[in-house]
């Protein structure tokens, strides 16, 4: 694993965490052990066709993910308060919901501590870092979306550097993941940028070397 020695924070260990919202879902489980040994977390995506267009799988798809990675859950829908326990039961170990999603942040991420589960907030391309500053000290994640929520395979927006060097320079230990567009160049500017944890799909599970395609997000 790469780690990457900034001058405004302190050494941070980069992890890649591939969508599988670009997998093959007929062979989920033998698509992701495909990807195991070369990662660190499993980035599961959402969808309920209200809160993003696309729709999804839910928690009885995620309790049968086979992976001995730390499972990253992004809840891209609407009252995510009802559906919490639901994927943590699951086996979900990192719930990452949205700020745009829910009317009481505060209790959200209360209900998904006493869950049992880490905690993650989202924020799509045109909110406002400043929305989530009050809850940054108890978060686990901040997941910055680099494209529109919704679909897989488009294309990067540079406009989220600014919100990753922002929070870098407010959290120098928070995890801060990056979503949309990640590849080996655009993950070159993120993690200067100060992410370090590049969430990627179409790049790596439409590679026909999944392990070199890693390997080229972290720069090797």
């Amino acid at each position: 694993m790469l780690v990457h020695n900034y001058s405004n924070f302190n050494i941070v260990k980069i992890k890649i965490a591939p969508s599988i919202l670009s997998a093959d879902f007929g062979k989920l489980n033998e698509d992701i052990a495909s990807i195991e040994p070369f990662c660190d977390w499993v980035h599961v995506d959402v969808m309920d066709g209200h809160f993003v267009p696309n729709i999804t799988i839910g928690a009885p798809v995620v309790k049968k993910i086979k992976t001995g990675l730390l499972m990253d859950c992004h809840l891209m829908i609407e009252n995510p308060e009802k559906y919490v326990d639901d994927f943590c039961k699951a086996g979900a170990d990192l719930i990452t919901v949205h700020s745009e999603a829910t009317e009481d942040l505060a209790g959200l991420i209360k209900q998904i501590k006493d869950a049992g589960c880490k905690v993650g907030v989202s924020i799509k391309p045109k909110t406002s870092v400043d929305e989530i500053l009050p809850y940054l000290g108890d978060l686990d994640v901040v997941l910055v979306m680099s494209v529109e929520p919704g679909f897989g395979g488009q294309s990067f927006m540079e406009n989220s550097l600014d919100k990753i060097r922002m929070l870098r320079k407010l959290e120098p230990n928070l995890d801060i993941e990056v979503d949309g567009g990640i590849n080996a160049e655009t993950a070159k500017q993120v993690i200067l940028a100060g992410a370090n944890v590049l969430v990627s799909g179409s790049y790596i599970f439409g590679a026909e070397d999944r392990e070199a395609a890693i390997l080229s997000l972290k720069g090797e």
